[in-house]
């Protein structure tokens, strides 16, 4: 149903690295790139983050309240994202661990320019 999603970055090459690195594991890479905008993912057709600098020029800010949630395969595979993303420069918003009890298992960073991202599993 998604497919894509946008998040404004200040610096498109370190932007590009960090989510190809982060993601390389799923099989993601830049997939499109105009220079302004560049789509990671795996393929064209299917869902990707797409990373641009805004269109108006201005400085890319977060939204309050704004967060985009890549799903895991596991609990294993959420600590491994969350791990690899404070590698690659996240900042933490929330070690990894069960936030509902028997259905939901989620950690949350702030990339490098304060996105707010999620990665989950339920159960």
């Amino acid at each position: 149903m998604i497919g894509y999603t946008t998040l404004g970055v200040s610096d498109m090459e370190r932007a590009k690295t960090f989510y190809a690195a982060l993601f390389a594991d799923k099989g993601a890479k830049v997939v499109i790139d105009t220079g302004r905008i560049a789509f990671i993912g795996t393929e064209r057709g299917a869902p990707m983050l797409a990373v641009c600098e805004p269109y108006d020029k201005n400085d890319p800010t977060p939204g309050n309240g704004v967060m985009v949630a890549f799903p895991a395969s596991d609990k294993d595979d959420v600590v491994k994202l969350y791990d690899r993303a404070i590698e690659l420069g996240a900042t933490d918003d929330g070690a990894p661990g069960q936030r509902i009890p028997d259905r939901f298992f989620g950690a949350y960073v702030h990339d490098p320019d304060g996105n707010k991202l999620c990665f989950y599993v339920f159960g």
